[in-house]
């Protein structure tokens, strides 16, 4: 395990959080949770049918997971209370309070109200869910931090070689969400990927907005919207160390910055990268962790009033524990 993720579990023990896992009946999952309850990242409810929860915790040898509390939406002896909470929520977008029970039952939905209520302090899911699963419920029960409109997913990639970036640590984003992000929400992605930095990484973010152009080489439109989504995060947060638009050279490598933005407060020097779009974003984070064998954490989904974090359907057991203690580190900073 690499010195960050060490960092983040004995953070998370000191916490006390409790997050809470929809899918509580899916085999890496419950893995997982006995991996968490064992080492103490947080607390832990399980969703899911108890009998299946118990046999399959049973057959794997997992002796921890009688610590967890195990909810059966279905049967949830407060369905009605949280069905009467999902419908004054959504009863101004037409939600009936006979669609609000039956949604009540739905592990998703249930473990957003869990969060709106107090009772859980974040979410993991998505082993078996799809993002647009995941995140429907959140959006709509959890919602965003006030003044923020873009969740955004950000990625921590962990480098071999300690040059690059934070020792060896670098931010990039957004890698998950948004495919084609406006001015306003390429800005707004900048500020919370900083944010992320410093709570989650523990690192001074050193803001580099990326294009294809540095400080004027070129002329495009798009080379204009990331320039300007620049301009804007320096008014919102006139102490954020933050530059473009950037050249990928530009911001991470010394002797290039010297000749290209001399001026630049981050160029060369970048640990916190912003991609223009979707498409360049997931695809340089793929390339550096296979080509450039960096270890990739993530996707921390940003902007959310409370930590929800989607998971790969992919994913290994690891990955879920992982994504859990940053969940309790996402909480604890908010």
């Amino acid at each position: 395990m690499n010195s960050f993720l060490e960092g983040v579990r004995q953070r998370a023990r000191q916490l006390n959080k409790c997050i809470v896992l929809p899918e509580g009946e899916e085999e890496r999952t419950l893995i997982a949770a006995n991996e968490v309850l064992k080492e103490n990242l947080a607390r832990i409810i399980l969703m899911g049918y108890p009998e299946v929860i118990r046999q399959k915790s049973k057959d794997l040898n997992l002796e921890h997971i009688s610590k967890a509390e195990i909810v059966f939406p279905d049967a949830y002896e407060k369905r009605q209370y949280y069905a009467d909470l999902l419908y004054e929520i959504r009863k101004n977008k037409g939600m009936t309070p006979e669609q609000a029970y039956r949604l009540a039952a739905d592990p998703l939905y249930l473990a957003s109200l869990f969060i709106k209520d107090g009772k859980a302090d974040g979410e993991v899911a998505g082993a078996i869910n799809t993002t647009g699963n995941v995140l429907r419920p959140a959006f709509q029960i959890v919602k965003t931090l006030p003044g923020v409109s873009v969740v955004s997913g950000a990625y921590i990639m962990i480098f071999k070689d300690s040059h690059w970036g934070e020792n060896g640590m670098m931010i990039f984003a957004d890698c998950a969400v948004n495919p084609d992000p406006t001015e306003c929400q390429l800005t707004e992605i900048a500020v919370m990927s900083a944010r992320t930095a410093r709570i989650l990484a523990g690192i001074e973010p050193r803001v580099a907005m990326l294009s294809f152009s540095t400080k004027g080489s070129a002329t495009h439109t798009l080379i204009d919207k990331v320039s300007h989504a620049t301009e804007i995060a320096k008014e919102i947060d006139p102490s954020l160390m933050i530059d473009g638009e950037l050249q990928a050279d530009a911001a991470i490598v010394e002797e290039v910055a010297k000749r290209k933005c001399p001026n630049s407060p981050v160029g060369g020097k970048a640990n916190v990268l912003i991609f223009p779009d979707l498409q360049s974003g997931n695809i340089s984070y793929k390339l550096v962790q296979r080509l450039g064998g960096a270890d990739a954490i993530g996707p921390v989904l940003q902007g959310m009033a409370a930590p929800v974090n989607d998971l790969s359907r992919g994913c290994s057991s690891q990955d879920i524990t992982n994504l859990i203690a940053i969940t309790v580190i996402q909480a604890g900073g908010l």
